[in-house]
């Protein structure tokens, strides 16, 4: 396959490959050889470095990914169907999985064209603008990425099509000003979370500080996690000063999220959380995991494992208007306070039957790629998820449709 026949890949066939137990070590030394031949193939480079972001190694992803920007900061993933019936354009932050929303997962397959645009402060827009009905910025609220959705703000203020996720609301997402906007909700609990300097962590552990000082409300036992930490990257639930002492001692972070505990183990002892989609405000349910331990994943809750969990996720699918008639009024308030077209809510019910909410984020995999004989309920759900957000693209107001 020559450089002008490489295709640019996205996410999707990369995740799919870890969800199955392909080899993706192998796929990816495969690719760094062909690579070291064909050193102007930008598509090339830049699956390479999806590809070891895939693997974690993020240092080695970071630099491949410069390589191909140098080269090009504008990819295409041409829709299933042809001629596509949209054509998004998405701005996309510079840095790893966690930096940009993932939707090439969520729309695979589909009748949309995706841009994928990778913005910088110099360069916020492609100079060489691409036809396109709709701009969806993609990129997360970071440290890096805000001076990027700052310098984006008021070149998209009045865009002459359709802008999803305005640049302005992304930060609507960042764990302090989540919990902040979404106190005093009935139905709705997310604890207050407060940005803390290690410094101030250890004045708690020498007793200089009070804990209930720093965070309001906050007793022991209380979460910790650094900030910028996606994929549960040391988190941990702390029940002394003195764990605070030992946790410092292993992770080198200069600022962390602090937060109170909140036990929301079902009555059987196990925890349960909930991944939902908001699409206009319209709920979906993603998935559901079941696991022993608090910090859950889904890939970690022994979920492909156990039949009886996926059978319980099953029905929490089947019923899910049900979960959605108990939480109206709590998923209406994360739909009005974050601002945001598309986002995704990681959640689960408290025993006193509220919505306990842990991160509101529109970087959130949403997909349908587990295997089907093992999950052979979900499909049909997560079409429903990926129908529900091309039939939005298409009712955008000024949206010229192909």
């Amino acid at each position: 396959m020559t450089s002008a026949e490489t295709p640019f890949l996205g996410l999707a066939p990369f995740l799919r490959m870890s969800l199955t137990g392909g080899d993706l070590r192998q796929v990816t030394l495969d690719m760094l050889s062909k690579a070291q031949q064909e050193d102007e193939n930008a598509n090339l480079w830049m699956n390479l470095s999806t590809a070891f972001f895939s693997l974690g190694q993020r240092e080695m992803g970071f630099s491949i990914q410069n390589q191909a920007l140098l080269m090009k900061r504008m990819y295409f993933i041409p829709a299933a169907k042809q001629p596509a019936k949209f054509r998004l354009l998405m701005l996309m932050a510079v840095g790893d999985l966690a930096e940009n929303a993932p939707l090439d997962c969520l729309l695979e397959n589909s009748n949309v064209d995706l841009i994928f645009y990778y913005a910088s402060v110099d360069e916020p827009l492609p100079a060489d603008l691409p036809a396109h009905d709709a701009i969806f910025v993609a990129i997360s609220d970071t440290v890096d990425s805000r001076p990027v959705l700052m310098v984006l703000e008021p070149l998209l203020a009045h865009w002459h099509k359709p802008v999803i996720n305005a640049p302005q609301n992304i930060p609507n997402t960042e764990r302090s000003t989540a919990s902040a906007l979404l106190q005093n909700v009935p139905g709705l609990l997310m604890p207050l979370t407060q940005q803390v300097a290690r410094d101030t962590l250890e004045k708690i552990i020498r007793g200089e500080v009070l804990l209930q000082d720093v965070c309001a409300g906050c007793v022991f036992p209380i979460i910790l996690r650094p900030v910028g930490s996606q994929a549960g990257r040391d988190l941990v639930r702390i029940n002394s000063a003195q764990e605070i002492s030992q946790y410092l001692a292993g992770v080198n972070d200069a600022a962390f999220f602090l937060s109170r505990f909140i036990d929301y183990s079902s009555a059987d002892g196990l925890f349960r959380k909930f991944r939902v989609a908001l699409i206009a405000g319209q709920p979906f349910a993603s998935h559901m995991a079941i696991s022993s331990n608090w910090m859950i994943h889904y890939l970690n809750a022994g979920m492909y494992e156990d039949a009886a969990k996926r059978a319980e996720e099953a029905a929490f699918m089947a019923n899910f208007d049900a979960f959605v008639s108990r939480h109206r009024f709590a998923l209406d308030a994360v739909y009005k306070q974050s601002k945001l077209d598309y986002i995704c809510i990681d959640c689960a019910e408290t025993q006193d039957g509220e919505l306990l909410i842990f991160e509101i984020d529109h970087a959130m995999v949403v997909h349908a790629m587990d295997p089907e004989d093992t999950f052979p309920y979900k499909k049909a759900y997560m079409l429903k998820v990926k129908n529900a957000f091309e039939d939005f693209l298409l009712s955008l107001p000024g949206a010229s449709k192909l």
